[in-house]
């Protein structure tokens, strides 16, 4: 994806949206304080780990995170004291079914010494939920389906190989009585015939009598078996090691105590589950070097958050929406909520972009313009599904900041979902998701340590925690600056609006449908500019009171007739 955001950039160079005296000391010490070559060692331990909720590598990254709260002066709950403002806890829940690791495969060509996938090379090969095979492994005939018709042969004891899902292609070869199934199933997003290595990991469906396996193939391993089995018959042999067991999923909670309204939150949130370096030992590594740094701050008494600050480690969704769910009296407090995604690329190397995920505003309606949606997937969203709020532009904003000494690139996306940001808006709180697309890295093995640059992790980890430390601590003037940025937003954004609208009914398009989507970014504008009151941790004052008023009119007076 590829958002063009060039006027918001010249609107923040120009000083419509500069920052505060206050969001300037607040940048300082953020930046001078983020190591990302802490943030780099976490991204190399947790990477390292094939990592699904339960397993031995899941469970050594929250063990990790752990290790490093301890270090910065968080307080385990249960020996906590009252006056210790730095606390953490790790939940325990027994799992409803087994977890699941890898441990080896290989796929050889019978009478060919190089194997055609080795896990050592590609440790997404292995579809998630596979059985292990006898330690001598499966020898039987390849059996290549390229249309329906060919599914009604006899498969029975035969390897099977299919393109498409490695979870469809595995039900109808244990449908056939095969011995086992190949899939591929590579998006064109990730460049299949240039990483003709790469493997995007997959499952074959949970059974707790499981005793099939699937192999998910790369470009490459499918031309190879492909050509052989033009040549004549083709025997192939599979080797597959895995492990299932009982246990327990583990989610880690740090908190930093307000000093004036502890119960209201900004909570983080970060998945560990998924194999990748950047999905998600990157979200992993900055959040924890963003929990470091708030304590640093914290102890030194450089930073006094009057509101709480929640940072949590987990199993993506669902340990997110467990916490907001879980205790109705925590949930009510719980003012914001950001997730980590995919935010440590080094976008030279994986041709993405860094993106937030916006909540459902108009664009998520009427996407047009420099709007545009990523690959991962979008649809237009109803009316009746826009969230006017102010975290939008202020998120945007803060990013905005941070890149303009540098070459950050900075871009956002209409709401999609599919992450930790989800459960917020589920329980209508604002939620936004800090991420990276297009990736032609995602969600395969070729995710690794060297697509992950420290740079990047530090510019998202600044702009979170000087949004975070801002909306956990503004007062009245503080909040006045952020409306007007907002104002600044706003105006930019209704004139570029315009400049479409107008396009558009000179090329013939309805004058009623324009009328309507500015009506909607005025609406939302306004909307959003009277919820900025609850952002100061006092009783907002007549001056920001005044400030929205006068922020609300200026959108007013900058309607202009089609």
């Amino acid at each position: 994806m590829r958002i063009l955001v060039l006027p918001l950039l010249i609107l923040a160079v120009n000083g419509f949206a500069q920052s505060s005296s206050r969001e300037k000391e607040l940048s300082a010490l953020a930046r001078s304080n983020f190591n990302a070559d802490n943030a780099l060692s976490t991204v190399a331990y947790v990477e390292s780990r094939w990592r699904l909720a339960g397993n031995t590598g899941f469970n050594e990254s929250i063990f990790l995170v752990e290790k490093h709260l301890k270090e910065a002066g968080y307080i385990n709950e249960t020996e906590a004291t009252a006056g210790n403002r730095l606390t953490y806890r790790i939940e325990k829940r027994p799992m409803k079914r087994l977890t699941w690791e890898p441990v080896d495969a290989q796929l050889f060509i019978v009478g060919e010494t190089a194997p055609v996938l080795s896990f050592s090379t590609n440790r997404n090969m292995i579809a998630i939920n596979s059985a292990s095979t006898p330690e001598e492994g499966i020898t039987a005939d390849l059996v290549v389906i390229e249309n329906e018709a060919q599914w009604k042969q006899d498969l029975k004891g035969k390897i099977v190989m299919s393109d498409g899902d490695i979870g469809g292609v595995y039900a109808k070869s244990k449908t056939a009585g095969a011995a086992g199934a190949l899939g591929y199933d590579l998006p064109s997003y990730t460049q299949p015939e240039k990483n003709i290595h790469s493997i995007q990991f997959g499952n074959i469906g949970f059974s707790k009598d499981q005793q099939g396996w699937g192999i998910l193939l790369s470009y490459a391993a499918r031309e190879r078996l492909k050509a052989a089995a033009a040549k004549g018959s083709v025997k192939l042999r599979v080797i597959v090691k895995t492990k299932a067991c009982q246990s327990e999923e583990l989610t880690i909670v740090a908190d930093v105590r307000g000093s004036a309204k502890p119960d209201e939150r900004f909570v983080f949130s970060a998945h560990v589950q998924e194999p990748g370096a950047n999905d998600n030992a990157s979200g992993v590594g900055t959040l924890v070097e963003m929990a470091r740094v708030t304590a640093t701050m914290v102890k030194s008494g450089a930073l006094d958050p009057r509101r709480s600050l929640t940072f949590l480690w987990g199993d993506e969704i669902i340990s997110t929406r467990r916490y907001i769910v879980e205790d109705s009296i925590r949930a009510k407090g719980i003012r914001w909520g950001c997730s980590l995604d995919m935010v440590g690329e080094d976008t030279k190397k994986t041709g993405g972009t860094f993106l937030i995920e916006k909540m459902p505003d108009p664009s998520a309606v009427w996407t047009r313009g420099s709007d545009r949606h990523s690959e991962w997937g979008g649809s237009p969203l109803p009316e009746s599904a826009i969230v006017p709020h102010y975290f939008n532009d202020l998120l945007l904003t803060r990013c905005l900041n941070e890149a303009k000494d540098n070459d950050w690139v900075v871009n956002t996306n209409p709401f999609e979902g599919g992450s930790d940001h989800t459960p917020f808006l589920d329980a209508k709180i604002p939620g936004l998701l800090m991420w990276h697309f297009t990736d032609m890295f995602y969600h395969t093995d070729s995710d690794r340590f060297d697509k992950v640059s420290g740079t990047t992790m530090k510019h998202v980890g600044v702009s979170g925690l000087v949004t975070s430390w801002l909306l956990t601590s503004a007062d009245n003037h503080t909040t006045i600056g952020l409306v007007k940025d907002l104002q600044a937003s706003a105006g930019k954004r209704l004139s570029d609006e315009l400049v479409l609208s107008r396009a558009n009914i000179a090329k013939g398009m309805s004058k009623a449908e324009e009328t309507k989507i500015l009506n909607a970014w005025q609406s939302y504008y306004r909307n959003a500019l009277d919820k900025m009151k609850e952002i100061p941790v006092e009783t907002p004052d007549e001056k920001l009171m005044k400030a929205i008023e006068v922020a609300k009119r200026s959108l007013l007076n900058k309607k202009s007739r089609l």
